[in-house]
C-alpha cells in the first residue's frame, strides 16, 4: 500500500482545513444570510473601497496624461450633435427662412426642403440613436476591468501593478468563491421546486414555495456580488397583477425575484434551462410557452389573461421591451402585456456601470462568455424602484398605455424614453418608419393646400 511522505501529508491536511475553513465562511457570512434575507454590511465597505480605489486610479492617469501632453478621452455622453425639439415643420420653415425669399407658409415645394431631409439623414448616420443603445456604456473613468481604455497609456508602475493584483483578486479569488454560489443556489433550487412540487396544494406549500424561491435567489444574488437598493417597497407587485420593467440583462430576474414573488413568463428550454423550468413549474404556476405558441400574439394574451384574472395567483413578471438595452434608454414597449386589463406594477433598474457592464448584448457575446464577464467584474451594484400601480384609463388604448408605463420608467430610472422598436437590435427598419416623415411633410402641404382654399 502507497504511504504518503510527510510532506505529502501536510498538503493534503492543509488543502483539507482551507477548503473546511471556506466552506464555513460561505456558510456562516452568505448562505445563511441569504436565508433570513439579511445582510452583515461587508459588500457596502467592499463597494465604498473600489470606489476610493477608481477615484485614485483616475486622478493617477489625469495627471500622468498631463505630465505627459496626452489628451484625455471624455465619452460623448449626451451624444455628438447638439439637437433641439423641433418639429419639422419648424424647422423645414427655418430652412426657408435663411435660403429664400418666398413666403414661409408657402405651399410649394422648396428646394431648400431637401436639405432638412440631407441633414437629419447624415445626423442619423453620425448619431444613431438606435445603434449605439446596443453597445457597453462608455465610463468616463477607469474602473480596472480592461487595459483598453481610451486614457490608459502606460502611466506608472504603481497603476500597472494594482492592475495585475486586480486581475488575479477577480480570477483567482472572486471567480471560484461565485462559481460555487451559483451552483449552490441552482442545485438548491431545483432540489427544493421539486420537492415542494410533490406537496398537496395549499398554503404549506405555497410558504414553502415562496421561502425556497427567495433562498435560491438571494445566493445567486450573492454569487455576484450584487448590490441592491430597492426603493419605496410599499409599491411592490400584488397577486393577480403584471409586474413590467426595463430590461438590461437576464440577471434583472434574479435582481427582482430576490425581494419578491414572482410567477415567470418565457419560452421553454433545453438543457440545463429545461431543467430548472421543469422544476420550477412543479413549485409554482410559472407560465411557459412552447417554441411554436411564442409566435402566436393570440394565444400568449390568452395565457397571460387567465393568470391575471385569477387574484390567488402569483404577479407576472415580464420586461415588454422582448430584448436587452444598454442601461441608458428604455425603448419600445410591445403592447400584450397591457391589452389584459390587469393591474401593472412598473419598476425601474439602473446599473452602476463603474463596478461592471450588466449589458447583455446577445449580438456579439453568447451567455457562457457573457457570465464569465459579469463573474468576473468587480461587482453588480444597481437601483430598484417600486413605482404606484397604474391601470388603463377608459380613453386609452394598449399602445397609449404601454407608452405612459414606459415614461414614467424612463423618468424615474432617469433614462432616455426612445419610441424605437428594440427589435431593431436584428432587424432591418421596418418600410413604415421609412414613410413616417414622408406622410408628415405631404400633410404639412397639403394642409398648407387646404387652409389656403379656405381663406
Amino acid at each position: 500500500m502507497f504511504l504518503l511522505l510527510p510532506f505529502d501529508s501536510l498538503i493534503v491536511n492543509l488543502l483539507g482545513i482551507s477548503i473546511t475553513v471556506l466552506f464555513t465562511l460561505l456558510l456562516v457570512f452568505i448562505i445563511v444570510p441569504a436565508i433570513f434575507g439579511v445582510s452583515f454590511g461587508i459588500r457596502k465597505v467592499y463597494m465604498k473601497t473600489l470606489l476610493k480605489i477608481f477615484q485614485w486610479a483616475t486622478l493617477r492617469i489625469e495627471r500622468g496624461a498631463k505630465e505627459k501632453n496626452h489628451p484625455l478621452y471624455k465619452p460623448y455622453v449626451n451624444g455628438i450633435i447638439a439637437k433641439e425639439p423641433t418639429s419639422l415643420e419648424e424647422e423645414i420653415k427655418e430652412i426657408r427662412r435663411s435660403g429664400s425669399g418666398k413666403a414661409l407658409d408657402a405651399p410649394e415645394f422648396e428646394l431648400s426642403d431637401i436639405f432638412y431631409f440631407c441633414r437629419k439623414g447624415i445626423e442619423t448616420i453620425m448619431d444613431d440613436e438606435v445603434t449605439k443603445r446596443f453597445s457597453a456604456e462608455e465610463l468616463e473613468s477607469w474602473n480596472l476591468l480592461s487595459r483598453t481604455n481610451y486614457n490608459f497609456h502606460y502611466i506608472s508602475l504603481r497603476l500597472t501593478v494594482l492592475w495585475g493584483l486586480g486581475v488575479l483578486i477577480r480570477y483567482c479569488f472572486l471567480l471560484p468563491l461565485r462559481i460555487a454560489l451559483a451552483f449552490t443556489g441552482i442545485s438548491l433550487l431545483v432540489t427544493g421546486t421539486t420537492v415542494v412540487g410533490y406537496l398537496p396544494n395549499g398554503r404549506c406549500k405555497e410558504f414553502l414555495s415562496k421561502h425556497v424561491h427567495l433562498m435560491c435567489y438571494r445566493i445567486c444574488v450573492r454569487a455576484l456580488t450584487a448590490i441592491i437598493t430597492y426603493h419605496d417597497r410599499e409599491n411592490r407587485p400584488r397577486n393577480g397583477g403584471i409586474c413590467v420593467a426595463n430590461h438590461t440583462s437576464p440577471i434583472d430576474v434574479i435582481i427582482l425575484a430576490s425581494d419578491g414573488y414572482y410567477a415567470m413568463v418565457g419560452q421553454v428550454h433545453g438543457g440545463l434551462m429545461g431543467v430548472i423550468q421543469r422544476a420550477m413549474v412543479k413549485a409554482c404556476p410559472h407560465v411557459w410557452f412552447e417554441r411554436s405558441e411564442v409566435k402566436d400574439r393570440h394565444l400568449v394574451a390568452k395565457r397571460l389573461t387567465e393568470h391575471v384574472q385569477d387574484k390567488s395567483k402569483l404577479p407576472i413578471l415580464i420586461f415588454p421591451e422582448g430584448t436587452c438595452i444598454n442601461n441608458t434608454s428604455v425603448m419600445m414597449f410591445k403592447k400584450g402585456s397591457f391589452e389584459t386589463g390587469a393591474t401593472v406594477y412598473p419598476v425601474a433598474i439602473k446599473y452602476d456601470p463603474q463596478f461592471g457592464d450588466a449589458f447583455f448584448n446577445s449580438s456579439k457575446y453568447g451567455m457562457v462568455t457573457y457570465l464569465l464577464r459579469m463573474m468576473t467584474s468587480w461587482a453588480i451594484v444597481c437601483s430598484v424602484w417600486y413605482l404606484p400601480p397604474m391601470t388603463r384609463q377608459p380613453e386609452e388604448d394598449a399602445v397609449q398605455f404601454a407608452n405612459r408605463v414606459k415614461s414614467a420608467i424612463a423618468r424615474q430610472g432617469g433614462l432616455v424614453d426612445l419610441l424605437w422598436d428594440g427589435g431593431l437590435k436584428r432587424e432591418k427598419v421596418k418600410d413604415t418608419f421609412k414613410e413616417e416623415q414622408q406622410k408628415l411633410y405631404s400633410k404639412m402641404i397639403v394642409g398648407n393646400h387646404e387652409d389656403r382654399s379656405r381663406s
